[in-house]
């Protein structure tokens, strides 16, 4: 199982201190994270995408193809990149790029974003946002599989002829996640194509998340990509952590209190009761996190959210220390020992992408059109599709 960290760039006063980073040193304190986590093992860095104040990863790929160089282990992802409000031939450019100069140590997560500004910002229409999400999805699969592409949707300028470049490595796209919070349509799309679904559960109580991860696996296992336990899914989650609980919870509150996202709103006790957050020891934070594949099955990747609300970098590179040495040993034997054999212990990397695909006869020259019924050229007017979705609303997600 993978561990990691993800970071979604906020730039928030220190409410001990009063003091403020500007955007220059966020940006060099997220680098420092990375390394960091890195260094001390984890397996996995992901960024946001924002556009906006007080957000600064406005460019993922800037940010993970410097972290390519500086790095030696950890996967580098996004968390997430918008698939809604990018132009699809941008994103196959841009990752396939860092998808070679990485050497395949990257994939990505697709995602809507929850900025509602931000569709109009770059030409798009929020009341499309699921459409969108769909073609461009279904494009951005064609460009990397197929050598030239002729296309023509409904949402961007028809392609004729089209090259995307890079090709991607050894002729077999990054792995993609999708990730969703509360829309059955995006576990539907991960399902479709045999992708990975990450549900970011982090204002949500596990009541919802297991709802959404179920649906997911049953639609996976729908599609014929395997057994629904077999789906390859991800969750996310926050934790503070000291010693002992009391100095935890005191360390922790100011920041809690006047954070942007949730200060001023429900109790830190509250909260915590009701979503994953965690504030404690790590016994808590292995207890609270050790229980969550009863609810959702046995799962791959684990991100944590710690850099955010203000913390000095000082105090989030306690955490990835905390998480590291002692959080992550403990969690990954007790998953380990509970996991059955035939479930994925991790995402599928490169590696194994392309020795399945060589297997199956698909990579190094380029996708044959027509060639895999998944690959999802007409997932927008897929009909099964859409009645699925129906089910799923009528499930309550």
């Amino acid at each position: 199982m993978q561990f990691g960290i993800f970071t979604v760039s906020d730039v928030t006063t220190d409410p001990t201190t009063g003091r403020t980073p500007d955007d220059t040193e966020r940006v060099r304190a997220i680098l420092r994270i990375a390394q960091h986590a890195d260094q001390a093992g984890l397996d996995v860095f992901a960024t946001g995408e924002h556009h906006n104040p007080p957000f600064v990863a406005s460019s993922p790929t800037t940010m993970l193809g410097y972290l390519v160089g500086t790095t030696q282990n950890i996967v580098l992802s996004t968390a997430t990149t918008l698939i809604t409000t990018n132009d699809p031939v941008k994103i196959a450019e841009d990752y396939a790029m860092l998808q070679v100069i990485s050497d395949g140590r990257m994939d990505l997560m697709m995602g809507r974003g929850n900025t509602g500004p931000v569709y109009p910002w770059f030409g798009k229409d929020i009341r499309q946002g699921i459409n969108l999400a769909i073609e461009n999805y279904a494009l951005l699969r064609r460009l990397w599989e197929e050598e030239v592409v002729n296309w023509q949707g409904k949402f961007r300028t028809p392609l004729q002829g089209f090259t995307a470049t890079p090709r991607p490595l050894d002729g077999v796209p990054p792995f993609v996640w999708h990730g969703s919070i509360r829309s059955p349509e995006i576990a539907e799309q991960a399902a479709y194509y045999g992708d990975g679904f990450f549900h970011n559960n982090i204002f949500w109580p596990m009541s919802h998340t297991k709802r959404m991860v179920s649906y997911y696996r049953q639609r996976f296992e729908h599609y014929g990509h395997g057994q629904a336990d077999q789906a390859i899914v991800g969750l996310g989650g926050q934790f503070f952590a000291r010693k002992n609980s009391q100095d935890a919870k005191a360390e922790f509150r100011p920041y809690f209190d006047n954070a942007p996202v949730y200060g001023h709103g429900p109790s830190m006790e509250d909260f915590t009761a009701e979503t994953p957050l965690t504030v404690g020891s790590p016994q808590e934070i292995i207890d609270r996190y050790a229980a969550m594949r009863e609810e959702v099955g046995d799962y791959q990747r684990q991100l944590f959210l710690i850099d955010h609300a203000g913390l000095p970098l000082k105090t989030v590179l306690e955490q990835i220390d905390i998480l590291a040495e002692e959080i992550v040993p403990a969690l990954r034997k007790e998953n380990d020992a509970k996991r059955p054999a035939h479930v994925p212990s991790d995402p599928p990397s490169h590696a194994d992408r392309v020795a399945k695909a060589r297997q199956a006869g698909t990579s190094t020259g380029g996708h044959v059109a027509g060639e895999d019924k998944w690959t999802g050229k007409t997932a927008e007017d897929d009909a099964a599709a859409a009645d699925a979705v129906t089910k799923g609303a009528a499930f309550g997600l």
